[in-house]
């Protein structure tokens, strides 16, 4: 489960941004790559104020020293730890001319990118996954008939840029929502070299299903408060979604799915129990535990693996039970406690705390669910988490599982050091899994 600071997992972080002012083919000029590396330079040597000293007045207005050295903390606490940083030089992303570069962290490299306004002050700050540069969601025309095209899903923060894949032909197909890991995701789930959701996507289309998949609010929305919750962050954007893929030309409304991995399969259940409409559910490397219990694992299991010394994983290990005794302390009406953990704040841990994926997808006993996992998924557990669903779901009419052996939590060939490593890797999805996907999707009946 790809989960900051806390969790050995490598993500794509953007940060803050305002409207980009610049189209892509308009170069950045020299004063803005100048207001651009000087502040990326002043962030990687703590210089908090010294790097905002080139904003305008509504991105410094949002992001003030200290907001930015809990930015610079979540990037590396997600990342890694910053090693060094390319040569800003003219980019496009999305679409708008960029002052960016590449950042070298611990466990990934991501994209750092800045616009500037008509005096050149920066208007806009983010960090973005390596290799996005100049790639943005078109209408597009595969050679086999693929169909992409954007489209975005609205929300109360603003919209989320999506893409809309369509088999070839006219429909109506059967339409499946990718619902993302933890993190501030793209639209593709990507992970260093990596894209799952695309590979899933492009894959599901040429097997006759449609699909929409869309960036994280936290991704295009970063400016979160104290008060965001998982379901705000989770649970609402995929119901918009849902609702949205069934509106659209060539989608059969009474065969819509939702497809969740990670993070996004553990709340698969609830998105069920919001959405009646929905005609199956498909969870891919879905924890069956309470987060923190996943957390703990991972932490332990993690720290071993890197050679850390008994002493450091027995405090990491504690510092997670600290967490859970907080959090199982707070009576439900109660608010949160105040502050973070691993970066986000604590309203956000409460509500993830409470998720209990395996009991709220028994509240759902005839929607049919699919049920996936690696084999060597070192993050979400063969044996704590697929075999426990295995267990309290066996016998449940329309439910399927798959267990992938040598298979990673990306779903791709799993590396040699069951680490973060791993990860730089590039890969694709299993043809295997996409198929089974497939099958059971088409086998499905209507809503």
């Amino acid at each position: 489960m790809k989960l900051r600071s806390m969790m050995p997992v490598a993500m794509a972080v953007a940060i803050l941004s305002a409207p980009a002012v610049h189209a892509a083919e308009d170069a950045p000029s020299q004063a803005c790559i100048a207001h651009a590396a000087a502040s990326i330079d002043a962030l990687a040597h703590g210089d908090y104020a010294g790097a905002r000293k080139d904003f305008g007045e509504v991105i410094a207005g949002k992001l003030d020293a200290a907001k930015l050295e809990q930015v610079w903390k979540q990037v590396q606490g997600s990342a890694g730890a910053y090693q060094s940083h390319d040569a800003v030089q003219p980019k496009a992303l999305d679409g708008h001319a960029v002052a960016g570069a590449m950042l070298s962290f611990a466990n990934m490299r991501l994209g750092f990118a800045a616009a500037c306004d008509a005096q050149d002050r920066i208007a806009t700050y983010r960090f973005v996954p390596a290799g996005v540069f100049a790639t943005a969601v078109a209408q597009s025309v595969e050679t086999d008939g693929v169909r992409v095209s954007p489209l975005d899903v609205p929300t109360p923060v603003g919209p989320l840029h999506g893409a809309l894949t369509l088999p070839p032909g006219a429909g109506p197909f059967p339409a499946v929502v990718l619902v993302a890991g933890s993190g501030p995701q793209d639209m593709d789930e990507t992970i260093g070299p990596n894209k799952p959701f695309r590979d899933i996507a492009e894959g599901l289309a040429r097997a006759g299903i449609a699909s929409l998949r869309y960036d994280k609010r936290t991704f295009d929305h970063p400016g979160h408060g104290a008060d965001l919750t998982i379901d705000a962050e989770v649970t609402d954007d995929a119901v918009a979604a849902t609702r949205l893929l069934a509106q659209q030309q060539g989608i059969d409304p009474k065969r819509v799915f939702v497809l969740g991995h990670s993070l996004g399969a553990s709340m698969a259940p609830r998105i069920g129990q919001r959405d009646p409409q929905l005609a199956g559910l498909v969870l891919m490397a879905a924890p069956a535990r309470k987060i923190l219990d996943v957390i703990e694992q991972q932490v332990r299991e993690q720290q071993a693996r890197a050679g850390r010394p008994p002493a450091a994983i027995k405090q990491a290990v504690q510092a997670v039970a600290q967490e859970r005794k907080l959090l199982a302390g707070i009576a439900p009406g109660q608010p949160a406690p105040a502050g973070t953990y691993g970066g986000m704040p604590q309203a956000y841990w409460l509500g993830w705390s409470r998720v209990d994926p395996l009991a709220e997808a028994k509240q759902l006993p005839s929607l049919p669910m699919l049920i996936l996992q690696g084999g060597s998924d070192f993050q979400v557990s063969p044996t704590l988490d697929f075999a426990h669903w295995q267990q309290e779901l066996a016998g449940r009419p329309h439910t399927a599982f798959h267990l992938y052996s040598g298979l990673s939590h990306l779903f791709m060939p799993a590396g040699a050091t069951g680490t973060l490593a791993d990860y730089k890797t590039p890969g694709h999805v299993d043809a295997r899994v996409i198929g089974d996907i497939a099958a059971w999707v088409k086998a499905q009946p209507a809503r």
